[in-house]
């Protein structure tokens, strides 16, 4: 293995999946639903196969995709991309992040990250060979010391990566957080990559995208995907909108990729992207009776919860129950308890920052959590 890609081999998603199966345990470790995406959306994918859309798409992407996109950004955000110029369709939106990172990147620029981070963030940029500079989130609120982010800001910082929704915290940035960034990306011409995929899973207030901050839409990469908000995480169709100079950027990289991701999957994504706002709302209502329900069972517990204001996890504190090593925490539950959960410390560079609290998912069937809140009571007794 090179030494750029050491220490990015097995990960802990895998060494826990593992465990998880040997001891047949419930898996709220892993962000995917156990349940299936809309009927309208694969109804549209399969009619896409039967018509014979079996060949390439565009490199960019299906124009009705571009289109569909367009129109949506401007009617949830105000937001005016143009179709075949400032939209790219890539595999999923951790391809997209991969791009933007290989496009826009020399070797020794420096790219800043808050921490934790989505494990594929930090691979991301050391695989373009530039230097992270982090940023922690910190409890009780996950919130960043303003003066910690200014010093990471210096004259060869080429980009920041922004997670709002935040995986794994469940924090949404605040207005003036996101101002803050935007202050410093501008005075210091930095580009935001910004990865938007939980935005439809924001629970208290609406999703505020920061290319809608003034100055920030000639700067902004706004990256998501049908995963999260389709229930369809293994199509892997995802997208980034920005500007046409970050765009041609990013489709260096985009080309030599993957070139261009399945056809009929863009052309179910269509059908998806076009639901109407009636589908929005109850997916939200949906998530937040699944949200209040693991909480409601983490709490009986006995671990410490604060309430998620968007994605579909919940960082519970193992500290109430007198643990203070996440792995171990994680590893036992596992073994005793039969619930997989993941531990934080994973997304840190600073790992201590993350080793007093468990990840737990609740993109799961509402069985699957009732099941695995009855497991999780023995934690109490």
């Amino acid at each position: 293995m090179s030494r750029k890609l050491a220490g990015f081999g097995t990960t802990i998603f895998t060494e826990m999946t593992a465990l998880a199966n040997q001891h047949q345990a419930i898996n709220l470790a892993q962000g995917f639903p156990d349940f299936d995406g809309p009927e309208f959306v694969k109804e549209a994918a399969i009619a896409s196969v039967n018509a014979g859309h079996g060949q390439y798409a565009p490199m960019s992407g299906l124009r009705a995709l571009h289109e569909a996109l367009a129109a949506k950004y401007e009617r949830f955000y105000g937001l005016r991309y143009t179709p075949g110029d400032e939209i790219t369709i890539t595999a999923g939106a951790t391809e997209a992040i991969f791009a933007a990172l290989q496009g826009l990147c020399d070797v020794g620029d420096e790219v800043v990250l808050f921490e934790p981070y989505y494990d594929s963030y930090r691979a991301s940029v050391c695989m373009a060979g530039a230097i992270p500079r982090v940023v922690t989130l910190r409890t009780p609120d996950w919130r960043f010391d303003p003066d910690e982010l200014r010093r990471a800001f210096g004259p060869r910082t080429r980009a920041i990566v922004l997670n709002s929704p935040h995986n794994p915290t469940g924090k949404v940035f605040a207005r003036e957080e996101l101002e803050l960034i935007s202050a410093l990306c501008v005075e210091h011409d930095v580009v935001c990559i910004s990865d938007e995929v939980y935005e439809h899973l924001v629970y208290e207030g609406k999703h505020l995208p920061i290319a809608s901050i003034p100055g920030m839409r000639e700067r902004s990469i706004t990256i998501s995907s049908i995963g999260k908000s389709y229930s369809l995480t293994g199509w892997k169709i995802g997208w980034a909108c920005a500007p046409r100079v970050l765009t041609q950027a990013l489709r260096a990289a985009h080309q030599f990729v993957t070139f261009a991701v399945a056809t009929p999957l863009q052309h179910g994504a269509v059908a998806a992207i076009e639901a109407p706002d009636a589908y929005y709302s109850q997916l939200l209502a949906e998530y937040r009776a699944r949200r209040d329900q693991l909480a409601a069972g983490l709490s009986k517990a006995g671990l410490g919860v604060r309430m998620p204001q968007g994605s579909y996890f919940i960082c519970a504190d193992i500290r109430v129950l007198g643990h203070f090593d996440d792995v171990r925490f994680c590893k036992e539950l596992i073994e005793k308890i039969g619930v997989a959960a993941i531990p934080p410390s994973v997304f840190y560079d600073r790992s201590n920052e993350g080793k007093t609290f468990a990840r737990f998912a609740f993109c799961k069937k509402e069985a699957t959590l009732r099941a695995a809140v009855e497991r999780l009571a023995k934690l109490g007794s």
